[in-house]
């Protein structure tokens, strides 16, 4: 049998009655005297011993009694600003404090409802008194005021005999676990249970070379009981370093020296299944309450949701409702956010960031980077039995850090890594080369290998050629297309920029869409499972309302936003710009000129791996259509038109501005010869093994009927579905044994002639 201690603290109210309060416990009570105080705590310990062989754990010896004078300033706060009084009060604050059996420290706030561990026994005032200010600052006046009726207390002790043999764990309250009813569907506890960690990557959670950041956690948690903001850009390690600290606490609460919990929240959960008013705010209430419980902290990755869920702004959102139980410290949340994000927050809800600690954590060095690469490395062949080469580790590092500028070290390493290994075990590979790697990274972003390794040379003829089959009649469109791909391929685009911005002009049908898809399928039409183009017609955004739409408001996200988060490596072609309400324009500023898109919550999206292109027909009325050809001076009016439409500050910031001329019978007729021969292409023709060929006369004859002066060759798709393949579609239909075998089409006498 043991001995378990519990200090007891004392407080005489009365001649007749004294208020107990039982340290380490939940436990209060008040009876005639101390002695009466000690039989009803000894009686209340024991039943609950028996009854449910389990005690509350208490790791302090040797306990004494300290009160300090702590100087506060009362102040009533709202949720928008505060309004402290003119003189300030002195609040007897009792500590409780003593070693532990772990060789620290542990002192509890009994008043304060709050315990904190520390490692020397000279930091036993500081941090006391630093604990204790932060709590009672968080209190109201009116609490504060209730705190100067108690009289001076005495420290009493109450024993349970215990069998140390016997199971136990550190609080009964940990042990309703069981019986909790919002927090497990609403949370998950960490560390996750094995049926979570089966669904999550095969990458493991370790902090490699941020091990002082986890200690800094770890304090700030144990001996602060802080709220803590974790901010840094994507991919630093924020979530790997407080999984990290959550771990390193858990092997304490295991040893019974600790007793927290920890639970992640996705905040959208609060309000998925609401169906009435006020369901939500009741969801919280009970969350908080059953987090008391469990010594709960709560863990919210994206803690940025907590102010877009809710009511219909920050001042009525799930974190508004949050903010007085953080206040009166009934509730312990530990976020992550970026900086942006973090600015948001100050500037929606100023007094929710009020209440956290700040703990930044910055982007790791290229030496310290390699220094995780190669500790991920060792970790994959000795626990995920995958090797992987060094020289595959050096080519993700430099792909990643150029094509993924965005994202930072190591986050985006160890996913791109893990992706490998995912794809290197479903082929059964032990073993990841550059060539797989190169592969799984051609398949995330379509890039081809030409761009990727330095030893494959440009091919300048292929790369004229790609463009003049997709290009018809535009000579001068194709030298600026081709010089964007040198540029790339040298390495000399600007990183932090979209990869080009070009504005395409020029009559309608001339080639403009086309040229953007032949880009669009060079540059990252490689892996790809889905063709990358984005493809937005700007006249749906022609009212000033309508920016919302496009970009995105509150907690909806615009249709350009979610198209390049789809898409991240693809031609954006914004259509008909000039339909576009100016107000479209000034958004599109930072984009253009960073390649990032933050809204008012701070979430940013990148555009530094597109190629960006409008296109308009601004002047296009004051050109010739067919048959002309272009001068500088008719280009500089088409450049005049623009500059009265579009502000400055707008076409400064584009690249490239191309005119594009309009075509001439020649190009009408190139550009019918290469659709027709796109016909082979159908199953129709493919299944019965059918070539099809093309006198002249025809070529010549859907050229005329397929061209509009003011539309271009846009019409040439509907003469030639009219004129050619509804009277395909009857002969195959009507000779259905005619298979592999080729046939000339010719134009005579206004009838399209099949032969037999």
């Amino acid at each position: 049998m043991e001995k378990i201690t519990y200090p007891l603290l004392c407080y005489k109210l009365t001649e007749e009655a004294t208020l107990g309060i039982l340290v380490g416990t939940t436990y209060q009570l008040v009876a005639p005297d101390v002695a009466k105080l000690k039989q009803a705590f000894t009686k209340q310990l024991q039943q609950q011993y028996k009854k449910h062989n389990d005690y509350p754990y208490i790791n302090i010896r040797s306990p004494k009694l300290k009160i300090l004078d702590i100087s506060i300033r009362p102040t009533y706060r709202t949720a928008n600003s505060s309004f402290p009084l003119t003189s300030s009060l002195e609040i007897p604050t009792p500590c409780i404090y003593g070693p532990s059996d772990g060789g620290e420290f542990e002192c509890h706030l009994p008043l304060l409802d709050q315990r904190f561990v520390y490692y020397e026994s000279k930091q036993f005032k500081t941090l006391a008194t630093y604990i204790a200010t932060l709590l009672l600052n968080r209190e109201t006046p009116e609490k504060l005021h209730r705190y100067l009726v108690y009289q001076t207390p005495i420290l009493e002790t109450v024993e349970l005999k215990v069998n140390v043999n016997r199971s136990k764990s550190f609080n009964w309250e940990y042990n309703q676990t069981n019986n909790l009813k919002v927090l497990p569907s609403l949370a998950e506890e960490f560390p996750y249970n094995k049926s979570i960690l089966k669904k999550l990557s095969a990458t493991p959670d370790v902090a490699w070379e941020l091990e002082k950041e986890v200690d800094l956690i770890v304090q700030k948690i144990v001996q602060q009981s802080a709220n803590i903001l974790v901010v840094g850009k994507r991919g630093v390690g924020k979530s790997t370093v407080l999984k990290q600290a959550f771990k390193k606490i858990a092997a304490q609460v295991r040893k019974k020296q600790l007793n927290y919990t920890f639970w992640n929240l996705m905040a959208q959960r609060l309000t998925a299944s609401t169906k009435y008013l006020g369901e939500w705010q009741e969801k919280c209430e009970l969350l908080v309450e059953e987090l008391k419980l469990v010594n709960g902290i709560l863990w919210v990755q994206d803690i940025i949701q907590l102010i877009q869920t809710g009511g219909q702004g920050a001042e009525d959102s799930v974190a508004a409702f949050l903010l007085p139980f953080l206040q009166q410290g009934q509730l312990q949340i530990i976020g992550e956010l970026s900086i942006a994000e973090l600015d948001s927050l100050r500037r929606l809800l100023p007094g929710f960031t009020d209440l956290f600690q700040i703990v930044t954590i910055a982007e790791l060095s290229e030496e310290r980077t390699q220094i995780v690469l190669q500790k991920f490395s060792e970790f994959s062949a000795r626990n995920l039995k995958t090797s992987i080469d060094q020289d595959a580790l050096q080519l993700s590092y430099r792909l990643l850090a150029r094509y993924y500028p965005y994202e930072s070290f190591p986050g985006k390493a160890i996913n791109f890594l893990g992706t490998c290994i995912t794809a290197a075990k479903a082929k059964e590979l032990t073993n990841i080369d550059k060539e797989h790697l190169l592969e799984i990274f051609i398949n995330q972003t379509g890039l081809p290998a030409l761009f990727l390794k330095d030893d494959i040379l440009l091919n300048q003829l292929d790369l004229q050629q790609h463009f003049s089959n997709n290009i018809i009649g535009q000579p001068n469109v194709i030298q600026v297309l081709t010089n964007v791909v040198k540029i790339f391929k040298a390495g000399l685009n600007n990183p932090y920029k979209p990869i080009q911005t070009l504005l395409f002009t020029g009559p309608t049908g001339v080639g403009k869409t086309a040229s953007a898809k032949a880009l669009a399928e060079y540059f990252f039409g490689k892996g790809q499972k889905k063709f990358p183009l984005i493809r937005i017609d700007m006249s749906e955004f022609q009212h000033p309302g309508m920016i919302y739409r496009f970009i995105g408001s509150n907690r909806e996200v615009g249709k350009l936003v979610q198209a390049v988060r789809e898409k991240p490596f693809s031609v954006l072609l914004l259509d008909e710009a000039e339909k576009a309400d100016p107000s479209i324009f000034d958004a599109l500023l930072s984009i253009l000129d960073e390649g990032m898109l933050t809204d008012a919550y701070g979430r940013v999206t990148s555009f530094r791996n597109t190629i960006i292109i409008l296109t308009t027909n601004i002047g296009a009325n004051n050109r010739a259509s067919i048959g002309f050809n272009s001068t500088e001076s008719e280009d500089q009016k088409y450049l005049s038109e623009l500059g009265k439409f579009f502000r400055p500050e707008f076409i400064n910031r584009l690249d490239n501005i191309l005119v594009f001329n309009p075509l001439d019978k020649e190009a009408i007729n190139a550009i019918c010869s290469k659709e027709l021969k796109e016909l082979n292409q159908r199953e129709g023709f493919i299944k019965r093994g059918i070539q099809l060929e093309y006198d002249s006369s025809l070529i010549a004859f859907l050229g005329e009927v397929g061209f509009d002066k003011r539309y271009g060759a846009r019409p040439l798709q509907r003469a030639i579905n009219t004129q050619v393949i509804n009277p395909m579609a009857n002969w195959l239909l009507e000779h259905p044994r005619i298979k592999n075998t080729t046939l000339k089409l010719s134009y005579e006498q206004r009838l399209i002639v099949i032969p037999l």
